[in-house]
């Protein structure tokens, strides 16, 4: 006995000595391999969904890039818009669509008399001039949009479908869906797009943009502007 205990004795402080010694080593090597939590600076995600403009299209915009704007537009209701009104009289228009914009351009469809194309009275700062073989009644701010074309000024001996005045507003932002057809409004202008055609018209008083493959051609005898896909 007097020989197991010292032994014992040794053999222990050698143990924690041991021990100790590991210990430090663990905490410097944990130390100076942590990983970092740095992560860098955050990468940003593109504000504007691919093929979308965030603003109102410019000029030399593609007219994929038109039309998803369009769309993009608060949908307003189309059962709002078949009827059209002049002083206190109420037309209902049945299938046809009317509405005005804030800055005063009106719109309209025909059915009967244009097959469903578009027409719009826009307030054209500096509308073109009555050509000089047309004789009658020149509007130089009347716009036919039929998808394939359209034309800038031409004459007519009444009001045609703007007889019975206008329809209700299209608020700015809002945008509207009917036929072949869908037009947003915006202070920049109204913006309308026919997706058969997969053109577009840009209407203010600064004049008329086409979108598209609408190039602008030599007029024909009664117009004063013309577009068309070539």
């Amino acid at each position: 006995m007097r020989i197991v205990l010292p032994i014992a004795a040794l053999m222990l402080v050698a143990g924690c000595s041991a021990g100790g010694g590991d210990s430090a080593g663990d905490r410097e090597i944990s130390s100076s391999t942590a990983p970092s939590t740095d992560s860098g600076p955050a990468s940003s995600a593109p504000s504007t969904p691919p093929g979308r403009v965030a603003g109102p299209p410019p000029a030399d915009a593609p007219v994929a890039a038109v039309i998803a704007w369009v769309q993009g537009g608060t949908p307003a209701d189309l059962g709002g818009f078949h009827s059209s009104r002049r002083d206190e009289d109420v037309t209902d228009l049945g299938d046809d669509v009317a509405f005005v914009t804030p800055a005063g351009t009106q719109c309209r469809t025909d059915a009967t008399r244009t097959g469903g194309a578009l027409a719009c009275l826009v307030e054209l700062a500096d509308p073109p001039a009555q050509p000089a073989d047309v004789y009658g009644q020149w509007v130089g701010n009347w716009v036919d949009f039929a998808g394939a074309g359209a034309q800038v000024g031409s004459a007519h001996g009444d009001p045609g479908p703007f007889t019975t005045g206008t329809g209700p507003e299209l608020a700015y932002g809002s945008s509207l869906r009917f036929g072949d057809y869908q037009c947003r409004a915006d202070p920049v202008g109204l913006f309308c797009v026919n997706f058969a055609r997969q053109t577009g018209l840009r209407m203010s008083d600064a004049g008329v943009v086409p979108f598209g493959c609408l190039q602008e051609i030599a007029p024909p005898a009664d117009a004063g502007i013309r577009f068309e896909c070539t």
